[in-house]
């Protein structure tokens, strides 16, 4: 039976090798780093920073997926204590509450694809609460302003990461490195053949799964047109010694920014009495990394008590482009770069024609790829067997 081969052995990658050794294939997984995962993955050493995705959701496909096989890691729940947001320059307990009447108003409602989110939230309120809710996205857009993006991208996702009752985030014990590694086993146990420190320079013969971030994809394939909106900001880790009343996490209304503390959910994640945090500034048109870190230094300031004369440890990122696909007005993930690239080529990530709320996206793409690469083995090759589980 001809092997299916998989480019990129991130989240995405390996969700395409094990569903494609399910389906009775030779699987073939080349990845270009020393190690397995992409952005899925932890920082070595005392602090396991993440260097992407941090929750699985509970209410989501990828979560059912994991369960199905008996492949979720440890997990732990959402704190619900020690929640602050930043309003009009100040740390408050509760967002205002002017703002509680808008939320119940839109809690049912469709969001429209052609309008954006800041347009449709003024029809049911006014601009101070527009602004309000549109800067809360900047959690899980890394964009500058989540208002301008369509309605119908940011009020689901609004309502799942920051809105259910109760919440539906769940943090993988010892960081995302513990799930790549248990994919990983899952995919060799299905008889995958992984091959790290494989830089693959031309695309190998069909049918192949190009699960890589969509810069390397137009590359590998020769396609300028492999492009769509993402965020662009300045991610901060900071190990800190602790203090009692750091809070949970900080949500800026302001400008966007977000604020988190790790360890509150999984102290595994730094060395005993020391905190773990990951903070974001999205970065604005025409501003450069270091003014958008100077804004993001203001508000680790004003959220962590004495933080700078805490801190142990420090790492910064800038992440342009990789930090999943945005939707403007008008367009729906429907729109984006399709998975099937015609001629037995598939695309996977999280940049590309999937479903879903951050990584569920890496998933959905990568199922579908695989799917469809297991059709083109199948059509030619012996009837189709089924693997078991282990």
């Amino acid at each position: 039976m001809q092997e299916i081969a998989i480019i990129g052995g991130g989240l995405a990658g390996l969700t395409a090798a094990i569903t494609a050794a399910e389906g009775g294939a030779p699987v073939r997984l080349a990845e270009a780093h020393a190690e397995l995962g992409g952005r899925a993955r932890s920082a070595d050493g005392p602090y396991k920073a993440n260097l992407g995705p941090h929750v699985i959701y509970k209410d989501g496909p990828l979560w059912a997926w994991l369960r199905e096989r008996d492949l979720l890691p440890p997990s732990a729940g959402t704190p619900l204590g020690g929640i602050r947001v930043r309003w009009d320059g100040e740390l408050r307990r509760t967002p205002p509450l002017a703002s509680i009447p808008t939320v119940l108003r839109l809690r049912g409602r469709d969001a429209p694809i052609d309008r954006s989110f800041r347009d449709w939230v003024r029809d049911h309120s006014d601009e101070r609460t527009a602004a309000m809710l549109s800067a809360a996205g900047g959690v899980y857009t890394f964009h500058h302003d989540p208002g301008e993006l369509s309605a119908a991208f940011v009020w689901p996702r609004t309502v799942r990461a920051l809105l259910n009752p109760p919440p539906v985030a769940r943090y993988v014990i010892g960081g995302w490195s513990a799930l790549v590694g248990t994919l990983a086993a899952r995919a060799r146990a299905l008889g995958v053949r992984i091959e790290t420190g494989a830089r693959i320079e031309e695309l190998p013969a069909a049918p192949v799964i190009v699960a890589t971030e969509l810069a390397d994809a137009r590359r590998l394939l020769g396609d300028d047109a492999l492009r769509w909106p993402s965020g662009s900001t300045v991610c901060l880790d900071l190990g800190l010694r602790h203090h009692r009343g750091d809070p949970f996490v900080v949500s800026d209304l302001d400008e966007a920014g977000w604020v988190e503390r790790f360890t509150a959910a999984d102290p595994s994640l730094a060395p005993d009495g020391e905190e773990l945090v990951q903070a974001q500034m999205p970065i604005r048109p025409g501003e450069t990394a270091d003014g958008a870190a100077t804004r993001l230094e203001r508000l680790l300031d004003q959220a962590l008590e004495g933080r700078r004369e805490r801190e142990t440890w420090r790492r910064r990122q800038v992440m342009q482009g990789r930090s999943g696909a945005l939707d403007m007005p008008g367009t729906t993930w429907r729109d984006r770069p399709a998975v099937d690239r015609g001629d037995g080529v598939f695309l996977a990530g999280d940049m590309v024609a999937g479903p879903g709320l951050l990584s569920e996206v890496a998933w959905a793409s990568a199922t579908e790829a695989a799917r469809g690469a297991l059709a083109l083995v199948h059509r030619s090759g012996p009837p189709q067997r089924t693997v078991a589980r282990t």
